[in-house]
């Protein structure tokens, strides 16, 4: 027998009369913090915005997903065509959603890491609409509860400056905050913060 709800209605029935159009539906990317770790440096991947909004800024490899693509074929597909990086294990970072992370309308993200041999640095190329991508250097300096990344190439160097949420407290809020984006697009910096914690390295 088939299940109906207090309107009477089967699942199909149901189906057929809803209107997806009647709620507000965000647009999903994935971003991926890929990482490169020796005993003496730690590296970050990123890539040089090649468009608006935060044209110039540097950012996470990411884009938007397709329509019925899984999430982590996204991450996959876009890291691949920004740095030419492929095949890659992905470590889930978190959701991010704060209204206003995109100036262009209701974006949400979710966040892949990825930590990769030394040796395979030398793969990346930029690629797609990224202008530049490139291996930083971070160096990390606590102070409390507060962070500060400083981002280093031999081009240039520049740093974010976060808030860190006790790592025990379990609530809807608990990812970095962002005080000083530096030259990060988006919150990409709370993503790069999120992620070096989930790998271990903050």
């Amino acid at each position: 027998m088939e299940r109906r709800d207090k309107n009477g209605l089967t699942e199909q029935e149901f189906l057929a009369a809803y209107r997806p159009g009647d709620y507000e539906r965000p647009s999903l990317t994935a971003d991926v913090a890929v990482f490169s770790v020796t005993e003496e440096k730690t590296r970050l991947l990123l890539i040089r915005r090649g468009g608006h909004p935060y044209l110039g800024c540097w950012a996470l490899p990411g884009g938007f997903a397709n329509p019925g693509e899984p999430v982590e074929r996204t991450a996959a597909r876009e890291l691949e065509e920004e740095t030419g990086l492929s095949g890659l294990p992905f470590l889930p970072v978190g959701l991010f959603g704060e209204p206003g992370r995109d100036p262009r309308m209701w974006v949400v993200s979710q966040a892949f890491a990825a930590v990769i041999p030394e040796e395979r640095r030398k793969e990346v190329r930029a690629g797609d609409d990224a202008a530049a991508a490139r291996w930083f250097n971070v160096y990390l300096e606590r102070e409390g509860g507060r962070v500060k990344l400083t981002f280093s190439s031999d081009e240039e160097r520049f740093f974010a400056l976060l808030q860190l949420p006790d790592i025990g407290a379990c609530t809807a809020g608990n990812k970095p905050q962002i005080l000083n984006r530096g030259e990060l697009a988006f919150d990409h910096a709370a993503v790069i913060g999120q992620a070096m914690r989930k790998v271990g390295l903050l």
